[in-house]
């Protein structure tokens, strides 16, 4: 068993190629944004892509804000109200993107990443990069450094893990996440979903928490998604087994880690992919404080999730 790990030039633009050779799985990375723009799974002579990515570094530079797919959430996740939290003492608001009249989903989703290491084994592939964020936005002027490691193992596995570094000289409030769309081929409808919670975040009409929680069991044992509509968020067993996507064919399997508590679901209208997002924090939570991280100067956090892909 082989692993390789290469970078390529995509008109001018780095992106990073994580192949199993012995099984012909590839994970592409983007070095602009650092996320995942496509995980192809071959098996039994058949190439399977389950993620709904972008044509080109270039498409997704020009439409990153349409869906945000598979863009790195942070420091804050999904929507802020009106853009404001009260921190410190001080009153704050972010100026970086609004749907409507709330900040929604961070200020790094479109932030250019350096590699600082990529290599290969006969265990694995894998590359790391970096961004620094300087505060610029006046609304967060918290600098830090955020590490992303993708990994890619047998077992058509691959796991992304998260390091944040605070590098600034006052406390700063945190919360992680990724907006990953997912897609086993066809429509969601033919797909179920199964994951390891039972209760709900309410949301109020802007899809914002109240802070209250109530029963949802539909997932626990397996929901055809045929007829469901989704955007919301659930709170993750201690422990669980995570989420898992199947249809007659394939199997998702999601894997957070403890520092990953909430899984935020959203099926678009089209309905070919289903954003399946791990969250350190609940949407608004630097407002509502639901599982809000303070990070202090120097401190460091570490957040991580895999996904693996098996035929059914």
């Amino acid at each position: 068993m082989a692993f390789e790990a290469s970078t390529q030039l995509q008109q001018g633009e780095q992106t990073i190629l994580l192949r199993d050779t012995s099984s012909g799985t590839t994970a592409e990375i983007y070095v602009f944004g650092g996320f995942l723009n496509a995980f192809n799974i071959a098996v039994q002579g058949e190439t399977v892509n389950v993620v709904q990515g972008f044509t080109s570094v270039q498409d997704a530079r020009e439409n990153i804000l349409n869906g945000f797919k598979s863009a790195k959430l942070s420091p804050f996740v999904c929507r802020m109200r009106k853009g404001s939290y009260h921190f410190n003492h001080k009153d704050w608001k972010v100026n970086k993107h609004y749907m409507g009249e709330h900040a929604i989903h961070g200020l790094v989703y479109d932030a250019d990443y350096a590699i600082i290491n990529s290599g290969n084994d006969e265990t694995k592939a894998f590359v790391t990069l970096e961004h620094q964020y300087k505060g610029e936005d006046e609304g967060f002027p918290f600098p830090y450094r955020l590490r992303i490691h993708w990994q890619l193992e047998s077992g058509n596995k691959l796991t992304v893990t998260t390091h944040v570094q605070n590098q600034g000289t006052e406390a700063m409030p945190y919360t992680d996440g990724w907006h990953p769309y997912f897609t086993l081929g066809g429509k969601v409808d033919e797909c179920i979903l199964q994951f390891d919670s039972n209760r709900q975040y309410e949301y109020d009409a802007d899809l914002l928490p109240t802070g209250n929680l109530f029963a949802d069991t539909r997932f626990e044992n397996g929901s055809l998604l045929k007829g469901i509509e989704l955007d919301n968020s659930f709170e993750l067993r201690k422990n669980g087994s995570g989420c898992s996507l199947r249809n007659d064919r394939l199997q998702l399997q999601i894997n957070p880690d403890e520092n990953y508590p909430i899984l935020q679901v959203y099926i678009p209208p089209h309905r070919n992919s289903i954003a399946i997002e791990n969250l350190s924090g609940a949407p608004d939570n630097f407002n509502n404080k639901i599982h809000l991280l303070l990070l202090e100067p120097g401190a460091e956090k570490k957040f991580s999730t895999s996904y693996a892909v098996v035929w059914s």
